[in-house]
């Protein structure tokens, strides 16, 4: 008779980092399938989850420099994208703003620099620091520019997949780090605040002010983001169309510790009286605040983090005759499990609001 293997009992911090960081998130946001389930693997038996994931990312920048110098630049940008990704997923270990964080998503940010041409970096004054982000552009000229940001924990460039589905579709695509979010937090020291909606209408400033860009212009917001995307879409003209994918249009302090680290970390606090007062700031009123241009709203009714009425209040804010809602009955949290149908989703939706129906795609 032959025994099945054992499963390994995970400690209480391993199985966190499963749960928040699963097979489908990891590929999402543009692991290596191999690297991902690499990574799942090792953890489980016992290995630092940031150890196996640094580890992995430099396997690939090796594999993209042997590409690289033998001319094979497709591989070595294959790679390099790998190695973006596992860096993004090691910085992630960390809840608060360590140095360890901090060098992994330099790291992480070397990485993406080196796919220039074809992802530039985008820098804005803001404050008494630097927002930061990574233009994609389509073959010959974009009709129109999307703007896609993230939540607490993952930004900017973990995003390419979806710049890819956008710039196939002949839409430039911004990928930015928001106030709270990547080199904008970690190295600029800008945080979420009660004017957070100021740094991200930014980005906009930036798009129109790039002659490259000349077109409408969408925003797309992911988990948390998609709260900062109805409120500006709802306080500026500019935008005119968005995309709100697992939101809660109440944000809470979590009662977790590990979850409040996460949030402190976000808004540069730890003081629980300053963090909620940060986040009744942030709460979407749909009586006070209204949405008139398109809105997309993306739920999974598997997901652990948002429910379906917690993120209703964006679509009561918006005209109904321009609103649509995609709900997948599997879907997990922001729908990691059906990516590339999302993305097609999205990318012909902004094509559509955007730029018009039957628009050409490159």
């Amino acid at each position: 008779m032959t025994e099945k293997p054992q499963t390994p009992t995970l400690s209480p911090l391993v199985a966190a980092q499963h749960r928040a960081m699963p097979f489908t998130r990891l590929t999402d946001c543009g692991m290596d399938p191999a690297d991902a389930r690499r990574l799942l693997a090792d953890t489980a038996a016992g290995t630092p989850w940031p150890d196996v994931a640094a580890a992995l990312a430099e396997a690939q920048l090796e594999r993209a420099r042997r590409a690289a110098e033998s001319g094979h630049g497709a591989t070595a940008r294959q790679a390099y994208r790998f190695a973006a990704a596992a860096l993004m997923f090691a910085q992630m270990a960390y809840q608060t703003d360590t140095a360890e964080k901090r060098e992994l998503y330099a790291r992480h940010t070397a990485a993406v620099a080196a796919l220039a041409p074809g992802v530039e970096r985008v820098e804005i004054p803001h404050r008494d620091g630097v927002l930061g982000g990574w233009l994609c552009l389509p073959v010959g000229t974009p009709r129109a520019t999307v703007i896609v940001w993230g939540g607490l924990s993952s930004w900017g460039a973990a995003y390419l997949s979806v710049a890819d589905a956008y710039t196939t579709r002949g839409l430039a695509c911004l990928l930015v780090e928001g106030p709270g979010q990547g080199e904008s937090r970690l190295r600029h020291g800008l945080y979420v605040d009660e004017q957070v909606i100021e740094g991200f209408a930014r980005f906009v400033d930036l798009v129109e002010n790039d002659p490259r860009l000349d077109g409408p212009i969408g925003v797309q917001g992911i988990s948390f983001g998609g709260l900062i995307a109805a409120h500006l879409a709802a306080a500026d003209s500019r935008v005119g169309a968005v995309v709100v994918n697992g939101a809660p249009a109440v944000p809470t302090v979590p009662e977790f510790r590990t979850a409040r680290e996460q949030l402190s970390a976000v808004a540069g606090t730890d003081e629980r009286g300053r963090l909620t007062e940060v986040m009744d700031s942030l709460r979407f009123d749909p009586d006070k605040h209204r949405i008139t241009c398109p809105l997309l709203l993306l739920h999974g009714t598997q997901d652990p983090l948002v429910r379906y009425e917690d993120q209703e209040p964006f679509l009561r804010a918006a005209d109904p005759a321009t609103s649509t809602v995609r709900i997948w009955p599997d879907g997990e949290h922001t729908l990691y499990n059906h990516a590339a149908e999302r993305d097609a989703l999205t990318g012909d939706w902004f094509v559509d609001h955007l730029a018009g129906r039957g628009t050409s795609e490159s």
